[in-house]
């Protein structure tokens, strides 16, 4: 078994170098053999075995954006138009937002490549169970790091193409291929009963630590307990109803009872931010409960730039506001491809006095004669990175769960339960309407609408959470017809709401077939 691990823990200990928040992980000294002789054999290995974990989670941020965010009726060119304002085109990606993907445009391949660190995470679960070196408190927090991980991944997965090849045995890259598995997918109910059976795990595992490591970087026993909850709302609104929402609600307020530090960012530190873009703009803040973390000169978010902003050059022909003030492409420096300019039918949702409507979309408008103008188009703004050498940088966190979501899912188990919801939703509406709240205008249940609390809930997570890859699974956790109403696509069309498997895919793995509903290959 000693040549098994030699490739892979080769990867895993190169991208350590990239996370600046584990600088104990550089000091570890060249190890010129990489393999079980060399290997698992201190905790300091272990520890950049982790570390390279998150870095791999990291990378697949993008995709969790794609899948969690791209269908959900945000983006797109608006009526009349085949590219975005800009004139930049979309070049595929329009396939997500018009519904119209096929296995040899599947918007996301390769499952994602989720599965090349779910087989790492299977390394670990292994050399944890069968290993002497570490700690029973480090074994054991490991363990909840690892079984949660691999539980978000299988979510992803189950939300998206709905069956899926359950691998949990460590397979060598060395002697087999990872995505050549000759091995068909397993029924959601198996898919779904395992990530209940590893968010269990990682919970016992982790017992009483509640400690969030590596300035929220790191997963942690709150993650895997707001992935519970977001898990068992899910069933709730199928078959599990009020029992799985009192799951959902218990592990909640596990959180609030046992992490009291946590709460809302209602106070900014720069006093240009509203307390809501300070949420994005200062790392490790007390509304974050689990980000994967970029920096400068280590890690940024590509995925922002070559898909969601601008070219410098071509946002310079536009204003950002009514001010008469023209993009400054000398100290803006969006510099990057609008691939999916947010609509503008989107921006007009969002209330006027709620600050996080110009922190996370930029309107862009034209003039059209003399102090005329017109909303040309807009795109995502919440990342605004820094400048560096006349660079824009985009480094801020990216946020897999914060506290504001915890209030929201709260909001929604309460909604299942018959309770009322108005403190969470209040609470969040405070923020957001900053010096303009008013809670007998703005407090539910006084907006108009607010008489549809699963609509108020749905719409509230529209506006807090644009750009964090969490819509289109709010939409299909609450129900088909709530897709249906909000994204274009049809009743008639209801085996799209699973994505199509690309024919990489299935090719390599001639066990898979393809989607119900999608032509077979």
């Amino acid at each position: 078994m000693k040549k098994y691990y030699r490739n892979l823990i080769a990867i895993l200990v190169l991208l350590t170098v990239t996370m600046s928040s584990c600088k104990k992980d550089l000091e570890l000294k060249p190890i010129s053999n990489l393999s079980d002789d060399t290997y698992w054999k201190n905790a300091d290995q272990y520890d950049a075995f982790v570390s390279g974990m998150h870095s791999k989670f990291r990378g697949h941020n993008g995709n969790f954006m794609f899948l969690g965010e791209l269908r959900s009726g945000i983006y797109g060119n608006d009526p009349g138009t085949t590219a975005s304002f800009t004139g930049e085109a979309s070049q595929g990606l329009e396939r997500m937002w018009l519904h119209t993907l096929t296995l040899d445009a599947a918007g996301v391949s390769n499952f994602g490549t989720f599965y090349t660190n779910i087989n790492q995470l299977n390394l670990l679960i292994n050399k944890l169970n069968t290993g002497t070196i570490l700690s029973e408190p480090a074994k054991k927090y490991y363990l909840g790091i690892a079984y949660g991980m691999r539980a978000y991944y299988y979510f992803q997965m189950y939300r998206t193409w709905g069956k899926t090849v359950i691998q949990t045995e460590f397979i060598d890259a060395a002697n087999l291929d990872l995505f050549n598995l000759s091995k068909p997918a397993s029924s959601e109910a198996e898919v779904l009963k395992l990530i209940q059976d590893d968010i269990n795990t990682s919970n016992d595992n982790f017992g009483a630590d509640y400690s969030i490591r590596r300035t929220k970087s790191y997963w942690s026993k709150a993650a895997t307990l707001m992935l519970k909850a977001e898990v068992y709302l899910w069933t709730a609104h199928r078959t599990g109803g009020m029992t799985d929402a009192n799951i959902a609600k218990t592990a909640l307020n596990d959180i609030k009872t046992n992490i009291p530090a946590l709460g809302l960012v209602t106070v900014s530190s720069n006093p240009l931010n509203s307390p809501y873009a300070d949420v994005f703009a200062t790392k490790g803040n007390k509304e974050m409960i689990m980000v994967s973390r970029n920096q400068l000169n280590e890690a940024e978010m590509l995925f922002i730039p070559t898909s969601f902003t601008p070219q410098a050059g071509l946002i310079a022909n536009f204003y950002d506001s009514l001010a008469n003030r023209k993009f400054n492409t000398s100290s803006e420096n969006y510099g990057g491809l609008l691939r999916a300019p947010i609509k503008i039918a989107t921006y007009r949702k969002f209330s006027d006095k709620d600050t996080r409507k110009d922190a996370s979309i930029q309107a862009a408008y034209s003039l059209v004669s003399p102090n005329v103008y017109k909303i040309a188009g807009c795109f995502l703004r919440k990342y605004q990175g820094q400048q560096d050498a006349g660079n824009r940088k985009y480094t801020n966190d990216f946020p897999i769960y914060r506290y504001a979501d915890l209030l929201l899912l709260m909001a929604e188990a309460k909604e299942v339960l018959g309770e009322s919801p108005a403190a969470e939703i209040n609470e969040v509406r405070a923020r957001a309407y900053g010096a303009n709240y008013n809670v007998a205008v703005q407090g539910f249940p006084n907006l108009p609408g607010d008489g549809d609390i699963k609509n108020v809930i749905l719409n509230e997570r529209l506006f807090e959470f644009i750009g964090e890859g969490k819509r289109w699974y709010d939409l299909r956790r609450m129900g088909d017809s709530y897709v249906y109403a909000n994204t274009g696509l049809s009743a008639g069309e209801s085996y799209k709401l699973l994505w199509p498997i690309d024919r990489a895919s299935l090719t390599n793995n001639r066990a898979l077939t393809q989607t119900d509903g999608y032509p077979q290959f």
